[in-house]
């Protein structure tokens, strides 16, 4: 097995990137997840509700971000590395609460345009630090704006095996894995309790729960009942659709696409 794709997502909910190598960090790859929008009372937005997200690609360049619209590459944004103010919010993600770094007023105007809403635009200073569940923690490991886990692994043979229940293939960016394997057979992740890719080392946490962002087309915005419904009819445990394992970082700076994947 070896590892096929690398992403990360710079602004949560937003588009991914793909990589050829990418650095690691305790809270996710570099750049991952740091930046994230909120509504005015400081909560995170997200595709599940907002599926107009879907519709905005992001490079990362010398300068900053590039966030632009999929579908009109001449409306875009850049945003620097560092934030243009100094002033800090409370911001919500689920049930944790933790301060973010407001980016600017340019940035928050440019995406309440395009969503339709009022929004504003923050970044994860590296004073915050968002605590993973003691249960779930090797050495009390901090968290980016991620749903939950530093990282997220899946089997390109997983989708594969999915993919041949639909009528209407889907394409990985649905499940926002931040690392694709391929070999192995369908679901092999699920037997993993730790993993080293390259000379990285990862602790497989817990099995990632679906929702209703698999149903979003991230190149339309349009929504349908699929691949969910699939899914559940036979990756459903306690009521919650499986696909995918959440990991932390043990040991690691850096990972390639093609590193050599070895469960431990």
């Amino acid at each position: 097995m070896y590892l096929q794709d690398i992403y990360v997502y710079p602004v949560k909910s937003l588009g991914g990137i793909r990589m050829e190598s990418a650095n690691l960090e305790e809270r996710g790859f570099e750049h991952d997840r740091r930046w994230m929008l909120v509504d005015e009372n400081g909560m995170f937005l997200s595709q599940r509700t907002i599926h107009r997200m879907a519709l905005l690609g992001v490079e990362i360049t010398k300068e900053g971000l590039k966030v632009s619209e999929k579908n009109n590459c001449n409306n875009y944004l850049l945003i620097p590395f560092g934030p243009l103010s100094d002033k800090m919010i409370q911001v919500g993600i689920w049930e944790d609460e933790v301060i973010g770094q407001l980016v600017g007023k340019e940035f928050d105007d440019w995406f309440s345009s395009f969503l339709g809403m009022k929004c504003r635009l923050v970044k994860m200073p590296e004073t915050t630090y968002r605590r993973l569940k003691p249960k779930y923690a090797v050495n009390g490991e901090s968290v980016s704006f991620a749903d939950g886990m530093p990282y997220l692994v899946i089997g390109q043979s997983s989708l594969d095996d999915l993919n041949g229940k639909l009528s209407n293939p889907v394409t990985m960016e649905r499940f926002r894995p931040n690392l694709v394997f391929k070999g192995g057979a369908a679901f092999e992740e699920d037997s993993w309790d730790k993993v080293q890719i390259g000379e990285a080392l990862f602790k497989v946490t817990k099995p990632c729960a679906r929702c209703v962002m698999t149903t979003v087309d991230q190149q339309s915005g349009e929504t349908s009942k699929e691949p969910l419904r699939t899914l559940a009819t036979y990756r459903t445990v306690n009521n919650n659709v499986m696909f995918g394992q959440n990991m932390l970082l043990l040991e690691g700076e850096k990972i390639s696409v093609g590193d050599i994947v070895t469960p431990l």
